[in-house]
């Protein structure tokens, strides 16, 4: 009798052991040691491709998607010459601030994609890119600040351990699951993952393979080349924009160095035939408003602060135009998916922060509770429409569509997750973000979701949070006395939030409230604490009325 063997799989996990019960084999006898050696390379093969079950074949037959994110700092939802907010028959509508700014790389891209009319991120940068690297909203990974890298920057109510460490070397991340996945993970521009001299300063601690210009500052030192880009000697060098030190000295700015360094990292990857994930974080549109050069004469009779904003934001349009360029000469634009997003509402220098100016006809910008600071522009699309091609039959987008459900920026994590690897299996759990798949091809009914922003910090707006179901959006303020503690607003009839429909609508001020509540709890949200510090906030419910 030769000797047995037993496959089996373990618990949670998706390895085969080899179990062996030599007790009667007898090394006199060569078959049996041949039959060993086969069952046994055998069950390694098992495990080897059960180990990555959701890998595409990359050889020639199929090529795999290569996804880039352009991820724009401080552009908000109207701050692009592309209209994203529709009219109640859905058509777009183009408001004079799309006319102000000119982007027609993304309008020629909006042709070809499918637009998001109601796509949130959080009120600041830091929770939104925390959020977009692990499919959770704010109020889980407790990024609910930005991080200022020099100093624990926590207000006098805030909560104590609230995550100012931001991401670190073991978190779960798109890229990280992307790189196991056999993707090319390039990092370019801002990071803001964590503080000064943390590991998750370092994008490359955080699953990209490459890191460029990346760190923990969350502005640049200077968008100048001839400044070094910030790296010189002072008080404010650590907020020099890394590893460019080929242009220093150069009349160049930096929107376009990094522009050069991430096409020369897709040719690269190209080159070797690696699957790439393209993060492109462009540290505009954030201050400090330093003019381009390039293109600052295209904005005269304003402001020299909005004028040099204005071209901030059509040289990162500019940018979008050499990537699209660099796919095409490279040969894959057709098998790579774009997408174009802010980070958080628009800081454009014009009106009060509380004012229907910055985002007009939206009230509000970055930092506030208001539709003008967390309502921002997303586009996604393939960046060569080829319905032929295989991998744009299997993942088809609308071309020339808005979509206006409630989207998130979470939800983009297991969008691209499932798009690269065929699952968004592998994300943090809970998680909050959901593939949105279904509606870009154009034929599945648009889903409704909740969206949650908690901010239980001070800012422009402090002390708050947020909840949007439906057409309705409830702002509680944390902090304030009962009487203002409110806010009611029904976005289909008020999108300014100019009227607060509290003593108007009492049920649905009750029913929505019950609502952000249980919405905190499932998020294991972490309230403002008491006037004496003592203990964190108790949520309230109105009164009856």
């Amino acid at each position: 009798m030769i000797f047995k063997v037993d496959l089996v799989r373990e618990k949670r996990s998706t390895r085969f052991l080899t179990r062996t019960q030599p007790e009667r084999l007898n090394p006199a006898h060569p078959l049996q040691w041949l039959v060993l050696l086969v069952l046994s390379f055998s069950a390694d093969l098992f495990a080897a491709a059960d180990e990555q079950p959701n890998r595409i074949d990359s050889g020639p037959s199929q090529a795999r998607p290569h996804i880039i994110v352009f991820l724009i700092d401080d552009l908000g939802v109207m701050d692009t010459s592309v209209p994203f907010l529709v009219d109640p028959q859905g058509q777009p509508v183009k408001h004079p601030l799309n006319e102000f700014y000119r982007t027609p790389h993304l309008e020629r891209l909006a042709g070809q994609g499918t637009r998001f009319s109601q796509f949130y991120a959080m009120s600041v940068c830091s929770p939104t890119r925390v959020s977009l690297l692990t499919g959770q909203t704010s109020a889980r990974h407790r990024t609910t600040q930005w991080i200022d890298p020099a100093q624990r920057n926590a207000g006098r109510f805030d909560p104590v351990d609230w995550n100012w460490a931001g991401l670190k070397p073991d978190s779960v991340t798109l890229p990280r699951l992307l790189q196991q996945a056999g993707y090319r993970t390039i990092h370019c521009g801002k990071g803001h993952f964590g503080p000064f001299d943390s590991l998750g300063s370092d994008p490359t601690q955080l699953g990209f393979d490459l890191n460029i210009g990346g760190s923990a500052a969350g502005q640049p030192g200077s968008y100048y080349g001839k400044e070094n880009f910030g790296n010189i000697p002072g008080p404010r060098e650590r907020w020099g924009v890394p590893s460019l030190q080929a242009y220093h000295g150069q009349d160049l700015f930096l929107t376009e160095a990094l522009t050069r360094e991430f096409n020369r990292s897709l040719r690269e990857a190209v080159a070797n035939q690696s699957p790439f994930f393209g993060y492109f974080a462009h540290y505009a549109v954030h201050a400090p408003f330093q003019p381009d050069s390039r293109f600052i004469d295209h904005y005269p009779g304003v402001s020299k602060q909005l004028a040099a904003f204005g071209a901030l934001v059509e040289g990162v349009d500019h940018s979008l135009g050499q990537v699209l360029a660099q796919l095409e000469e490279s040969g894959v634009a057709e098998q790579t998916l774009i997408v174009f997003v802010g980070d958080n509402g628009s800081d454009s220098p014009r009106g009060d922060q509380n004012a229907i100016s910055c985002a007009a006809p939206l009230r509000g910008k970055k930092g506030t509770h208001y539709e003008g600071g967390i309502r921002v522009p997303c586009l996604i699309a393939w960046a060569k429409p080829q319905p032929d091609h295989p991998l744009q039959k299997q993942w088809p987008i609308a071309q020339g569509k808005i979509l206006e459900q409630v989207t998130a920026i979470y939800d983009l994590t297991p969008t691209l997750l499932q798009l690269a690897t065929g699952s968004s299996a592998g994300l943090p759990q809970p998680t909050d973000g959901r593939s949105l798949w279904p509606e870009l091809a154009g034929t599945a009914p648009q889903r409704d979701a909740d969206f949650l922003m908690h901010f239980p910090h001070e800012h422009r707006s402090s002390y708050f949070s947020a909840f949007r179901r439906g057409d309705w959006k409830l702002v509680y303020h944390w902090l304030r006395p009962e009487s203002e503690r409110f806010e009611l607003y029904d976005l289909a009839v008020d999108p300014a939030e100019s009227t607060n429909l509290v003593e108007r609508e009492g049920r649905q001020l009750e029913a929505m409230a019950k609502a952000l509540q249980h919405a905190l709890l499932q998020a294991d949200a972490q309230p403002p604490l008491t006037e004496d510090r003592a203990i964190p906030l108790e949520f309230q419910l109105p009164r009856k009325r």
